[in-house]
């Protein structure tokens, strides 16, 4: 899953960012309002953590105008400003959820995992397809109880097509979820890690729809 943090305190963001992808989470970073606004806008994210009080734009007209111009991107919002009314106005403008500073990290993320999981209708911490199983608190997937070991590019990618049971993803996107911005992608990396993951759990647990994209099919089907 890839997620934008935006805070303008070097430290703060640095651990922030760091906690994140030790989660298993790619990280872009920027501590600019108009830089938020634009990268929100034009590129793909799983979710943003928005501090408030930014340069050129405060993140409260950030998320109004993600928000009027129809961008549902999930917001979590992340702040110094603990008064009540302001953190009342920030779920107004559009926010999925508000954590007020100091913080510790562990509680981040898991609001940040909750907030994935509701965002692609996902209840539990544990996510289930046929006989997968994808503990995304401790960052383990099993196949019919029994663990199997992935490359982290391997959860990431199967940890994105379970979070989206059931829908058909194309390569680009995937390749858009599973990379930082401005890192080179192969063309044919995704394919090269869809292949991987067949050898270790099954030829038949991620489906090519030849032209469209990979799906993982939910327990319903």
């Amino acid at each position: 899953m890839k997620i934008l943090v935006i805070e303008d305190e070097p430290r703060i963001a640095a651990d922030v960012s760091a906690a994140l992808k030790t989660a298993g989470m790619v990280v872009d970073v920027v501590g600019d309002g108009e830089e938020a606004w634009f990268r929100g806008d034009t590129e793909t994210y799983d979710a943003a953590v928005l501090d408030l009080g930014l340069p050129s734009l405060d993140g409260l007209t950030v998320l109004k105008r993600w928000r009027a111009g129809g961008n549902r991107l999930p917001v979590l919002i992340l702040t110094a400003r603990g008064v009540w009314t302001e953190r009342v106005e920030g779920i107004n403008a559009g926010a999925d959820d508000y954590l007020p500073k100091p913080f510790e990290t562990e509680e981040l993320v898991a609001r940040l995992r909750a907030l994935l999981r509701r965002s692609t209708g996902q209840a539990a911490p544990v996510l289930t397809a046929g006989g997968l199983s994808l503990d995304t608190r401790q960052m383990r997937i099993a196949l019919d109880g029994t663990p199997v070991a992935l490359s982290p590019l391997e959860y990431r990618l199967m940890a994105f097509l379970m979070h989206h049971a059931g829908r058909v993803v194309a390569s680009t996107e995937l390749a858009e979820h599973l990379y930082g911005s401005g890192n080179e992608r192969d063309p044919n990396a995704i394919e090269v890690i869809v292949a991987r993951l067949r050898r270790k759990l099954g030829s038949n647990v991620i489906e090519t729809r030849r032209g469209f994209g990979y799906v993982v099919q939910d327990r319903e089907e």
